[in-house]
């Protein structure tokens, strides 16, 4: 048996139907019931009890789903283990980014390094904030940006840049006659925000609350510009930051500032403080750090 075998076994477990299966692995059930004839034979026992509404498991069967659980799991953290000694040998870089701040930092700065460095093998993933720090911590990838807050046991922490979060409106809307807001003046309002995978849906909704309410969220997403769409046909209102809304034009929008407090989107690029820091990320480091200063210093046109 292989890693192969113990997936098709896993999912004929958890669907108890050979028809089931292959639509969800695209085998064709002759081939899934082969699998599972084969896997039988090799352990000498019936895995599967045929009943005319679908598959049981046998006591045999349980037995070799706990089995076949821990392999599985087992296998991918070995998966892993590997590939970061490759990561150490070779010279790889595989970045996690947050959603919006490859927008800052700019595809010139992952350009420009993999022009200096030809020799260094390059990946990126892009993911909402949350979903980058869950794979993080699980060992995937071996440089990371989000937003903070992080767990600072666990990380080593470089802040890039920060951002002040501000409401977004319409020209049209009452609110932007205001040099500034509270969180209360988000109450009953209609509220287009990022989901809950995204750190600023938390601070947002946290806020709130604080104050007393439950925001008015109509409509959650995964992308800032769909946000944007909605304040500008005056829909609605939203937060963000401003070299997004930059990006997307102000175009008979307002950006407000909130004087209730600090409301900070601030980009981080992070390290597993167990993991050691090979030549390859140790470069990109410093390479992103310089990036970063030369725009906030003029030296360097983001575009």
């Amino acid at each position: 048996m292989n890693i192969r075998d113990i997936k098709i076994f896993q999912t004929v477990a958890a669907t108890r139907n050979i028809t089931k299966a292959s639509g969800l692995l695209y085998m064709t059930p002759q081939g899934i019931s082969k699998v599972i004839k084969n896997l039988e034979q090799e352990c000498e026992s019936e895995l599967f009890y045929r009943r005319t509404n679908g598959l049981e498991l046998t006591p045999a069967g349980l037995c070799f789903l706990d089995y076949a659980n821990d392999f599985e799991a087992r296998y991918h953290a070995m998966q892993n283990d590997l590939l970061h000694i490759r990561q150490q040998e070779k010279g790889v870089i595989d970045l996690l980014s947050a959603y919006g701040i490859l927008r800052m930092v700019t595809p010139e700065c992952i350009i420009a390094f993999r022009q200096a460095h030809p020799d260094i093998e390059f990946h990126y993933r892009e993911y909402p904030d949350m979903e980058v720090e869950r794979l993080f911590e699980q060992h995937e990838g071996n440089v990371a940006f989000s937003i903070a807050d992080f767990d600072e046991t666990k990380y080593d922490i470089f802040e890039l840049t920060r951002f002040p979060i501000k409401l977004l409106v319409s020209q049209e809307h009452p609110l932007s006659r205001r040099s500034s807001v509270t969180i209360e003046d988000l109450k009953g309002q209609p509220l287009y925000l990022e989901n809950s995978n995204f750190k600023i849906h938390h601070l947002i909704s946290d806020r709130c609350q604080a104050a007393g309410f439950e925001p008015n969220i109509v409509f959650e997403t995964c992308g800032f510009s769909l946000c944007h769409k909605m304040v500008r046909e005056n829909k609605g209102i939203s937060v963000t930051v401003d070299f997004i809304t930059d990006d997307m034009s102000r175009d008979r929008l307002c950006l407000i500032p909130f004087s209730d407090g600090e409301y900070l989107w601030k980009m981080c690029m992070l390290l597993r403080k167990d993991d050691p820091i090979s030549p390859a990320v140790g470069l990109f480091q410093e390479h992103v750090i310089q990036w970063i200063r030369g725009i906030q210093e003029g030296e360097i046109a983001r575009k």
